[in-house]
């Protein structure tokens, strides 16, 4: 059985299409996807970069030209293994809520962004799943998971935005996902 250091490292050393993105910066564009059941349950997935640091799916965008939809469907896949993209069952079942926040980039993680660059625009996004799904976490960035109430997960998210979206869910729950 690999570590996870080793298997980050064995990620890394596979052929990259694209070698010039290794030295480019973050995009300060992002997505949140609050991932729910009906009941209301929220998933969130543990940080390997923080302790304690709970979220939902989080992620920038890969490039300027993928739009906030494309870079969450992205980012739910690669985060969670739970398919939403274009084509999957659950594809439908991604609403964008309209809502986006803008907020200062947490000090450790701002050298992932060109110099000067002191806030991110997050898009929000929620992802309503028929049950508690088995989730396959990336090694690389998470190691833990947990289906909690949403006021629960609202308590644990340490995010500030996170935690919002999450106390927002029955609102947009109730209207199909929709502002």
């Amino acid at each position: 059985m690999q570590t996870r250091a080793a298997t980050c490292l064995l990620a890394l050393m596979q052929p990259f299409p694209m070698p010039e993105l290794l030295l480019t910066f973050k995009i300060p564009q992002s997505v949140l996807v609050v991932i729910y059941t009906p009941a209301l349950e929220v998933l969130l997935i543990k940080r390997t970069d923080a302790d304690e640091f709970w979220q939902s799916v989080t992620g920038s965008k890969d490039d300027l030209q993928e739009t906030f939809e494309q870079a969450a469907r992205r980012e739910v896949f690669e985060e969670t293994g739970i398919d939403c993209r274009l084509g999957a069952r659950l594809a439908g079942n991604l609403r964008d809520w309209g809502l986006e926040n803008v907020y200062e980039i947490y000090p450790r993680w701002r050298h992932r962004y060109a110099p000067g660059v002191q806030f991110n625009t997050e898009h929000l996004f929620g992802l309503q799943v028929p049950h508690r799904m088995t989730v396959a976490l990336s090694p690389c960035e998470h190691v833990d998971c947990q289906w909690l109430p949403y006021q629960e997960a609202a308590q644990l998210c340490f995010s500030p935005s996170n935690a919002e979206a999450c106390l927002l869910l029955p609102r947009f729950a109730a209207s199909g996902g929709r502002a």
